[in-house]
């Protein structure tokens, strides 16, 4: 007989799992489209569940708002290591610079709702930083060790560049013209061809 305090934590349901990832596209693309104030019945209602299944989940707009940010984050900081397995390290790193932009255009919608709260979502918000910058640190420093990117980049030289891409992220065009500089900055970074 197992007591109280030895049961294990079971594993959550491949339904539920899968009611969880369909609210978090559902409230990704909303929190876009929408705003972070978007009504939470929307949200279920694009998910195809109910409000309660929502508030199971994510009993507060908070823990919604942050869940979606988290997983964010992970997928943009978990995506370098995929991308230099199945791309030369310069094409990983470039790859990875359009999927930054992508997330901004999340982050630009989502973090000032996050800024603002008490709670779980400022803590989200503000550990996310360390784990961005730790991929883009693998990522310059694989291209620059293929020969991809000059000699003298740095991880920092990288960040500083994205920042200046990152300006007026609010602005309406901005994602087009960030992509564009992204090919700009591709092409600074190449060493000089070998004759």
């Amino acid at each position: 007989m197992v007591s109280v305090g030895q049961e294990k934590e079971r594993k959550p349901r491949a339904d539920s799992l899968r009611n969880r990832e369909q609210l978090l596209e559902a409230a990704k693309a909303a929190f876009n489209e929408v705003g972070a104030e978007v009504a939470l019945e929307e949200i279920a209602r694009r998910a195809g569940v109910g409000i309660g299944t929502l508030y199971r989940h994510f009993p507060t707009r908070d823990a919604l708002l942050a869940a979606v940010y988290r997983r964010e984050v992970e997928q943009l900081s978990a995506s370098a290591e995929a991308l230099l397995a199945a791309h030369p390290p310069g094409a990983a790193l470039e790859a990875w610079l359009h999927m930054l932009v992508d997330y901004m255009a999340t982050k630009r919608v989502i973090a000032p709702a996050l800024r603002t709260s008490a709670g779980e979502g400022q803590q989200v918000y503000e550990a996310s930083g360390a784990a961005i910058t730790d991929a883009l640190a693998r990522l310059t420093q694989a291209a620059v060790a293929g020969g991809d990117v000059l000699p003298q980049i740095g991880p920092q030289d990288v960040y500083r560049l994205m920042i200046g891409v990152s300006y007026g992220y609010d602005q309406p065009g901005w994602e087009a013209s960030a992509r564009r500089l992204i090919g700009v900055l591709m092409a600074g970074l190449k060493p000089p061809a070998k004759a």
